[in-house]
């Protein structure tokens, strides 16, 4: 049976887990709606899925330049402006989508909170600058 690195990682390489990861880049609060191991999985499942089709749809609603092998279809697609700002709202809708699910409600973040970056900032600050 494949580990999850070798079903994780193809995805994340495809074109669309790349568009998916660059919006998350260009809006930290999306991270933050999908904190929990839980919420990132199902954020990212489905949020692929969504680009995915809205590039299909994309796709047939406009016209494009015959292939010359110079760039994709994505690529032709996302020069628009307008259809990288239609995936930021998908992607942003399916994270508050996640983030509402009370499915999720109980999951713990990711890594510390802000409060507990902050306790220890001040710890290492008292055994540190001790030093």
């Amino acid at each position: 049976m494949a580990g999850l690195d070798d079903i994780w990682l193809p995805l994340v390489d495809e074109p669309i887990g790349s568009i998916v990861e660059e919006i998350q880049g260009e809006n930290p609060e999306i991270a933050k709606l999908v904190e929990s191991p839980h919420r990132i999985l199902a954020f990212r499942t489905f949020a692929y899925i969504r680009v995915g089709l809205l590039l299909g749809q994309l796709l047939f609603d406009n016209d494009l330049p015959p292939y010359d092998g110079s760039e994709t279809w994505v690529d032709a697609l996302l020069k628009d402006p307008a259809h990288h700002d239609a995936l930021m709202r998908e992607v942003r809708a399916v994270a508050e989508e996640i983030a509402a699910d009370p499915k999720y409600a109980d999951d713990e973040p990711l890594g510390p909170d802000d409060e507990a970056r902050e306790r220890f900032r001040q710890f290492a600050k008292q055994k540190l600058g001790g030093a």
